[in-house]
């Protein structure tokens, strides 16, 4: 893989020139930030910029100023390449607060390791209505520790909208769910994203989180996308590797509101 041309072609793609990621949203260019604004339960922040040393800082109060105009809290996205430099300290110093960094890794689905079958007593099931979305959040939650709210909120709107632009995929032991995933498929562009992927405790280190990247990879494959990319935990990262995935950059949420 030339990771320079992935990761300038993820950009592009992904960032710069991004479709919103469900009904209700879009996507809006000012200056040299590119925005998404959705409603209060949707995502709302900052994809890409193309910042230097000079306007770096107006361009960060401007975005804070439209965002609490609006009455919403966002993110600012940061990826490790992106310019200036010392973006992130920029950040930290207007109000922002930064999540745990993460790796963004990008896998071809025609060259990714993805043979592994679900562990003895698992079986892979689509999630593709209300009933289904639960078992998602639920595991979710779990997983997590967090609240599934808005995870729900996005996966029923976008299943009833555009059920062809999202896989998810739950792991039941039993009629147990241990594991959960979601793909987001970008149409125009050659690439997937892998999303959610969480197992509950008791169910980690068997295989299952391979088994759900595998299942997703044949899909993405089938419908013709190139590409796999994920933001990788340390924990995940490993796997994906072992799996054919390669580090391409770092990305880290900032995050500004309650």
């Amino acid at each position: 893989m030339d990771h320079s041309a992935v990761l300038a072609l993820y950009d592009r793609d992904m960032r710069e020139n991004v479709a919103p990621d469900g009904p209700g949203a879009r996507i809006e260019r000012a200056g040299a930030v590119v925005r998404q604004v959705a409603d209060a339960q949707g995502w709302n922040g900052v994809l890409w910029s193309g910042l230097d040393t000079a306007g770096a800082d107006r361009a960060i109060q401007d975005q804070v100023a439209y965002f609490t105009g609006l009455g919403r809290d966002f993110e600012w996205k940061l990826y490790g390449h992106d310019r200036p430099g010392d973006l992130g300290a920029r950040l930290l110093a207007a109000g922002f607060r930064a999540e745990p960094e993460e790796t963004l890794m990008i896998g071809e689905t025609g060259r990714l390791a993805v043979d592994d079958a679900p562990p003895e007593g698992i079986r892979l099931v689509q999630a593709t209505d209300p009933a289904g979305v639960d078992l998602v959040v639920d595991v979710h939650e779990k997983a997590f520790g967090t609240d599934g709210t808005r995870l729900r909120h996005r996966l029923l709107t976008r299943l009833a909208a555009d059920p062809g632009t999202v896989v998810a995929v739950v792991a039941l032991a039993g009629d147990e769910p241990v594991s959960a995933a979601r793909m987001e498929l970008v149409p125009g562009t050659r690439f997937a994203g892998l999303w959610g992927g969480g197992t509950v405790e008791a169910w980690r280190g068997r295989g299952v989180y391979r088994a759900l990247v595998a299942h997703r990879a044949h899909v993405a494959a089938a419908r013709g996308y190139r590409y796999l990319q994920v933001d990788a935990s340390p924990m995940s990262r490993p796997i994906l590797e072992r799996l054919g995935f390669h580090p391409l950059s770092t990305t880290t949420p900032y995050l500004y509101g309650s």
